[in-house]
């Protein structure tokens, strides 16, 4: 195992705590590990970027997918799931899933979540993009992953898990031997704690999103900054196929210049029967897949795309008006009310829509038990690659991998006799810190990656935006060895500076990739690649701070442990 020695730069911890396992991140991930882990008998503490409930999950519209309904089984998932990942799936991964997926479900049930039920009495199921079956079980119509969040914020709270809001994560500690030792974080705001402090423990669980916020619109929240893809290439580890960013085809259009979070017009809205049209009113998907608008998301989003193209336009429209006031208003209470927030009425007009940035299929490579290349490290959700979504997403295997994957963490930290042992105070190391960033360079980030790594991408449009992003972080650590000045250590320096770190990683990885596959369009590279590209690209923070990117030599990960080298050497960028 080796470690970078990188850290942000900010003041020593003030203050610190000790735990078995600290699980940063609220969502679904991240409270159903911290839950199994404290009925396992392991002292949990929960540290949130913001509130328990304001992570990603609540913003899930669509629902959790699994084979549940009659006639449904776990292998017509694992080929639907296979398919939409277009080759890279890890087909382990996926059995996992759709095997365990049911039950976790039903255990998520009997935490508190209630679930829409059909007429005669069992779970109301719907229809998404890629599935050939109705496996998708929702909430208060499209308001899934408020009623998730809500039953686990409460299960979390009446357990008396103990729980730090409003921390951001800083940096891994680790020991003498490279183990995980706990984490840094900054409390923002009165409290128990504030300011700097640490959370020493011999497990943690990285469960903190996506990295949405690295565009210039995505549906993701504003917190979804990619801290925990940072934190983990500054620890030493390895993150994979983060070049597959899926852009989710519908987002409510607000216009060119809309910045930040869109409002997400859910896919299981053309599950029901909505039509994807353009200018003319013309359904534009008909002919280009089996499934038409409910192909897998990379397929629509190529389809608008090409579109938007051939008609000079900026975005296309999802007709629905066909569906009537009545079922608006008790199956999509959530898009209507979005809509109409925009002076746009679905009941009475198409919807404009364009695709913009929905979710991360790559992350910190974990094996089967979420444990990653640095030991006592754990991911699940988002911020990990487990290989379940390969080179794209199915719609609504989110939820479900983040309950399965964090059940797994909890039943493997439980099991592991290392992680039994007290957390001894970790010092904190005196080498130089990363330099931070200003906090417009947020602003500087999102713009070059929505222009060189979007939706389509090139080798001309990735190496402009590798030489811009280089620039930054060239100018940032030449002002610090010249003169020792930095930006202020703040949450918006650090997670400026978290930002420009994933979006280096991604960039590195997207123009590695000679190829179109899955949700990586590259408009120079057209066709899809087995014979060269059927494999991942990983990528490691060196302790220079350049980066090692390098192909697997084929489709398989090889074991997170024990940490090897790359056997062919690898590409600095």
């Amino acid at each position: 195992m080796t470690t970078t020695g990188i850290r942000l730069h900010a003041p020593a911890p003030g203050w610190a705590i000790a735990a078995d396992v600290v699980v940063v991140g609220s969502g679904v991930a991240g409270l159903t590990a911290a839950l199994r882990c404290e009925a396992a008998g392991l002292t949990t503490v929960v540290v949130t970027k913001a509130r328990l409930d304001d992570g990603s999950t609540r913003w899930a519209q669509g629902g959790i997918a699994a084979a549940l309904g009659e006639g449904d089984t776990p292998e017509q998932h694992l080929d639907d799931t296979l398919v939409a990942g277009a080759g890279l799936c890890d087909e382990e991964a996926v059995r996992i899933l759709v095997t365990e997926g049911p039950d976790a479900v039903r255990r998520l049930i009997a935490t508190g979540a209630q679930f829409d039920e059909s007429a005669e009495g069992g779970l109301a199921l719907t229809r998404e993009g890629g599935h050939h079956r109705r496996r998708i079980a929702h909430a208060g119509g499209d308001a899934t992953g408020a009623e998730i969040s809500r039953a686990l914020v409460e299960a979390v709270r009446a357990r008396g898990v103990r729980t730090i809001e409003n921390a951001l994560v800083l940096d891994l500690l680790t020991d003498a031997d490279g183990r995980t030792a706990g984490v840094t974080l900054h409390v923002m705001g009165e409290g128990q704690h504030d300011g700097v402090g640490a959370v020493h423990a011999p497990a943690v669980v990285l469960a903190t999103g996506g990295m949405g916020q690295v565009y210039s619109a995505t549906t993701n929240p504003s917190v979804s900054t990619g801290d925990g893809v940072a934190l983990a290439l500054r620890a030493g580890a390895e993150v994979s196929d983060l070049e597959f960013v899926q852009f989710h085809p519908t987002v409510l259009f607000l216009g060119p210049d809309a910045e930040g979070q869109q409002p997400l017009v859910s896919e299981a809205v053309r599950g029901e029967g909505a039509h994807l049209v353009d200018g003319e009113g013309v359904r534009f998907m008909q002919g280009q897949h089996e499934l038409g608008e409910l192909a897998p998301r990379d397929i629509v989003a190529k389809g608008i795309m090409r579109r938007m193209q051939e008609r000079g336009a900026e975005h296309m429209y999802l007709d629905a008006r066909h569906f009537g006031a009545d079922m608006w208003e008790h199956r999509f209470p959530t898009i209507l009310a979005a809509c109409r927030a925009h002076g746009i009425d679905p009941v009475t007009e198409p919807v404009p829509v364009a695709p913009a940035a929905h979710y991360a299929s790559g992350g910190i490579r974990t094996d089967s038990h979420g444990r990653t290349t640095v030991p006592g490290l754990y991911a699940c959700g988002e911020v990990a690659c487990t290989g379940v979504h390969g080179a794209n997403r199915l719609a609504s295997n989110s939820l479900l991998e983040g309950l399965v994957y964090a059940e797994r963490i909890a039943a493997d930290i439980a099991g592991d006799p290392l992680h039994a042992r007290v957390p001894a105070p970790v010092p904190y190391p005196e080498q130089p810190a990363h330099p931070l960033l200003p906090p417009e360079a947020r602003f500087t980030i999102q713009r070059i990656m929505t222009e060189g790594a979007g939706v389509l991408r090139s080798a001309a449009s990735l190496t402009r935006a590798a030489d811009q992003l280089d620039r930054l972080h060239t100018e940032a650590r030449e002002a610090l060895q010249e003169n020792g000045k930095t930006a202020e250590p703040g949450v918006d320096t650090w997670e400026a500076t978290n930002l420009l770190c994933v979006a280096r990683a991604l960039v590195g990885a997207a123009a590695q990739r000679e190829e179109t596959r899955g949700c990586h369009w590259r408009e120079d590279h057209p066709d899809r690649d087995d014979t060269t590209w059927r494999r991942h690209i990983v990528v490691r923070l060196n302790p220079d701070r350049t980066l090692a990117v390098h192909p697997t030599e084929t489709a398989e990960f090889p074991p997170t442990a024990p940490f090897s080298q790359p056997t062919q050497r690898p590409q600095e960028q």
